[in-house]
């Protein structure tokens, strides 16, 4: 089995327009670049590769603000985006977002799937470079929480949806909005995001469900988040 991982922020109700949304992109995508090179060259979506190919998008204000402007990237109140990158059909990874509504029920969203085989997956699949990816999210979005880790472990920890905010990942972000971070047992580690809020990484090594300790880790951890009420639904922005 391929375990396959994906990292996402989330948030609701914080209208926002157009062109501060596309600011916000640009300042995302040029922090992401720097997570690894392979995330430096992006593409519109086609009906094929080889045609997706030929749709180069630069990840300006500029780009982003013209992108938002199209009927078929309007969701509501809001906007979307979908980009994706890669070499080769076979090793390819994409970004959703939405953004700028002030939906109080919908969240708006940041969602990278990585690589998942290859040479780059293995060189992006550590918990430093998701680590930035999930900082990169913080910094440039804001978002009220956010997680990276694979879509097994989701599975297999939740019951039901898996509602934002709600489980324990590999590595999660927590807004100040949400409350303070209790003492967690070790291995895991706490990092501060500038005055936005904190990241929890629970694995120095690449977090996997195949690991009995890691799936226990997780287990506990949640454990500690769940009583001093971390883990709960998303919240309107205050």
């Amino acid at each position: 089995m391929i375990e396959t991982y994906y990292a996402g922020t989330y948030w609701r109700a914080r209208p926002e327009s157009a062109e501060a949304c596309a600011r916000r992109a640009e300042h995302f995508f040029d922090l992401l670049s720097r997570c690894d090179p392979a995330w430096s060259h992006w593409y519109e979506t086609a009906n094929s590769f080889e045609k997706a190919r030929e749709r180069a998008f630069a990840t300006s204000a500029a780009n982003f603000q013209n992108l938002f402007s199209r009927k078929e990237h309007q969701i509501g109140d809001g906007f979307s985006f979908h980009l994706w990158t890669g070499d080769t059909l076979q090793e390819t990874s994409g970004i959703n977002g939405t953004c700028g509504s002030a939906d109080p029920l919908l969240s708006s969203t940041c969602i990278l799937q990585p690589y998942d085989e290859g040479p780059v997956a293995e060189r992006v699949l550590t918990t430093p470079v998701m680590t930035e990816v999930l900082r990169a999210m913080a910094l440039a979005w804001e978002p009220e929480w956010g997680v990276a880790t694979s879509h097994q472990h989701r599975e297999m920890a939740v019951k039901g949806f898996p509602h934002a905010g709600t489980f324990v990942g590999w590595v999660m972000y927590f807004s100040r909005m949400r409350g303070t971070i209790p003492p967690l047992p070790a291995p895991v580690r706490v990092e501060p995001v500038e005055n936005k809020g904190t990241l929890i990484i629970l694995t120095p090594e690449k977090f996997s469900v195949s690991s009995p300790e890691h799936v226990a880790l997780a287990a506990r951890v949640h454990e500690s988040l769940s009583k001093t009420g971390l883990l709960g639904p998303l919240q309107p922005v205050r």
